[in-house]
């Protein structure tokens, strides 16, 4: 019994180092995936609101500087190409209805550099011009 005992020492030690790398990957993942739903979640609010505003002033320099004021917690130097407002701008009150969609592309830079360097993620907003 006791030379059974001495031969399961260390036996712990080992399936423990096969486990950490799985459990590593792991948080990693999640915490990964917990900031990028968290940056999707600003673009859409983002691009709603710079909808909103495009549809309420027909301004699309408006747009993007509303799109930037409700993401401040993202790269401050969104460029304009990453911002796409179409129509540029919203027909006369009595011409039909027209939707306005205010597009952002945002490169997401990840928090380690264990899955890669960035994903690219999207936000949309449509709102009928002319409210």
């Amino acid at each position: 019994m006791r030379d059974r005992m001495h031969d399961q020492r260390g036996a712990a030690a080992v399936e423990f180092a096969f486990i950490v790398p799985l459990l590593l990957v792991l948080v990693l993942g999640i915490a990964e995936f917990g900031h990028a739903f968290q940056v999707q979640g600003t673009l859409s609010a983002a691009a709603r609101e710079g909808a909103r505003v495009m549809a309420l002033q027909n301004d699309p320099a408006a747009a993007r500087a509303a799109v930037r004021d409700a993401a401040p917690t993202l790269d401050p130097a969104i460029a304009d190409a990453q911002i796409a407002v179409t129509p540029a701008a919203c027909p006369a009150t009595g011409a039909g209805t027209t939707n306005v969609r205010v597009t952002i592309d945002y490169p997401m830079p990840f928090l380690t550099d264990f899955f890669g360097a960035s994903i690219d993620l999207t936000g949309t907003g449509v709102m009928r011009c002319n409210g």
